[in-house]
């Protein structure tokens, strides 16, 4: 059979929720807030719950000063804040909710060892807020009944002050529930307690409020009474006049920055293994984009091994190397080789002194990771190994080589049926990775076929325009260099490294002409041709 609710917007016991409990048929209950279930042999519990809600029977105290708190007599009566007696005869404090009219609706009655109760109906109304009907310039809200005390003796009774009903917790239904009287105020500042669940409240509430509107008081100690009874009451009243207006974190004023801009930052870049690139670009930096594009078969992965390879063998940065287009064992060959000075994956080779000292010097130093694929490509797999690569093993260079071919291994469901669109959409989580976890990524892409009969690996220099599937890969990139080489002419191994966009310094245009060495697989860097 299903339980009956004969009578529900009951206060619990148990959380101090005002009207989350509920009573069954057969005399047990249940909160709907804290979730506890009282069984039916609570009964003269439920009665007197009963008594306080539906026929509220209010504790009748004496206005007087509270000594301990520092807080003065005519400020209680000003808020109607008594003390009294229980039904038991134990000495409690009575905060009186009032409606707009200023007759009590609810009572917040607190006893010995903060044991609090809650008699009537307190959770639609600010306390204090029947005093403030008309709105006005400022209202200041604090956490507790005291409190709200506190910050309104500060100022001699003038200024609108008041608390939130039932804990930072209840805020924001509050705040919901009395939008349009808080509307009524130009500003409203916020001071909360300082600590987790104060600023967790503040969070909650300032989207609630028009823009513009909110105001964040900061505290150099716990909560206005706190500081009252240091001595440092004035440090109250000066937050409550200094608090700066809400805005979004990622909002910043331009006040703020002026430390963060004047000192003079050291360039952390490290340096490619190709000079011309170096002056164009100033190095390799954590936190940017490098996109290296090419036609098919123009070198763009000989490149990357020997950025890797350079990063490996110049300095102590870890190296991230995802290559997806080639196993683990054929990159980390591509990267020895070029310490040994062998193509490993086509010659012959012994493993003597010399190869293991390039083994320990480069895929072996503990400072060489990859990625193996295992024929899989689901990208969000991917980043989350890049970010653990980045993140738990303190990788700060990554080479991501390709990421077309991340797109062509999504499903149709992945891609929904738009490839460019999912490209979009990886590169700006790509882009949101880099800057949250602060590394470097260098990433190759291919190109889209050129119009007309010259192609790129005719020599035809790429431009920005020609990347393949998004314009996201030129606009979410800070550097980006094309490779070009004529691979039937008569200098097939020459390859020119020219920059496409260059954010960090603006400087384009050709940068390296790159000799391959078929013996050893070194690009070495020559001069560049008169004809650029």
């Amino acid at each position: 059979m299903d339980t009956e609710f004969i009578e529900t917007n009951l206060p619990c016991p148990s959380c101090g929720s005002s009207d989350a409990l509920a009573l069954n048929a057969d005399g047990s209950t249940k909160c709907f807030s804290c979730g506890e279930f009282i069984p039916n042999n609570q009964d003269q519990l439920m009665q007197t719950t009963k008594k306080t809600t539906n026929n509220p029977s209010f504790l009748k105290g004496e206005v007087m000063p509270i000594a301990p708190r520092g807080i003065h007599k005519d400020t209680c009566k000003k808020y109607s804040y008594e003390i009294g007696e229980d039904e038991k005869g134990a000495t409690v404090h009575i905060a009186n909710y009032k409606d707009s009219n200023g007759k009590i609706v609810g009572q917040k009655i607190r006893g010995a060892n903060k044991n609090f109760k809650i008699i009537g109906k307190i959770n639609d109304t600010f306390y204090g807020q029947h005093l403030w009907k008309n709105g006005g310039n400022k209202l200041l809200v604090v956490e507790g009944e005291v409190d709200c005390l506190t910050a309104s003796q500060l100022q001699a009774n003038k200024y609108p002050v008041v608390s939130i009903s039932q804990g930072s917790k209840s805020a924001k239904n509050l705040f919901k529930k009395n939008l349009k009287w808080l509307e009524s105020f130009n500003e409203v500042i916020l001071m909360f307690d300082e600590d987790d669940a104060g600023r967790e409240a503040v969070a909650d509430v300032v989207n609630i409020l028009p823009p513009g509107k909110a105001y964040v008081a900061t505290l150099s100690g716990k909560d206005p009474n706190a500081m009252l009874m240091e001595g440092k009451g004035d440090e109250v009243v000066k937050a409550m006049w200094e608090a700066k207006q809400w805005s979004p974190a990622n909002i910043i004023d331009g006040a703020d920055l002026f430390d963060r801009i004047s000192t003079a930052k050291v360039n952390d870049s490290v340096p490619y293994p190709f000079e011309g690139l170096n002056e164009k670009t100033k190095g390799l930096r954590k936190g940017e984009i490098s996109l290296f594009c090419a036609g098919s078969g123009v070198g763009k992965s000989q490149v990357c091994r020997q950025i890797a390879h350079h990063l490996l063998t110049t300095t102590d940065k870890k190296v991230g190397y995802i290559a997806l287009e080639e196993n683990i064992e054929r990159s980390a060959q591509g990267v020895l080789g070029l310490e040994v000075g062998k193509l490993l994956h086509l010659e012959p080779f012994e493993i003597d002194d010399k190869y293991c000292d390039a083994y320990y010097k480069t895929v072996g130093s503990g400072r060489f990771f990859l990625y193996d694929h295992w024929g899989s490509l689901n990208t969000e797999l991917l980043l989350s190994h890049v970010r653990y690569m980045v993140q738990a093993m303190g990788v700060e260079y990554v080479v991501l080589d390709h990421i077309s071919i991340c797109i062509s291994g999504m499903s149709e469901s992945e891609m929904g049926g738009n490839e460019r669109r999912a490209l979009d959409v990886l590169m700006t989580k790509l882009r949101a990775l880099v800057e949250e976890s602060n590394f470097a990524l260098l990433l190759v892409s291919h190109l889209k076929r050129p119009e007309g009969n010259r192609g790129y690996e005719d020599g035809l220099a790429p431009n920005l325009s020609a990347l393949r599937g998004s314009a996201a890969l030129s606009q979410l990139s800070d550097i980006v260099c094309a490779l070009s080489r004529n691979l039937q002419g008569e200098d097939k191994h020459v390859t020119t490294l020219s920059v496409l966009k260059n954010r960090f310094s603006g400087d384009t245009g050709v940068a390296s002409q790159l000799e391959y060495c078929t013996q050893t697989g070194v690009l070495t860097e020559t001069e560049i041709s008169e004809e650029f």
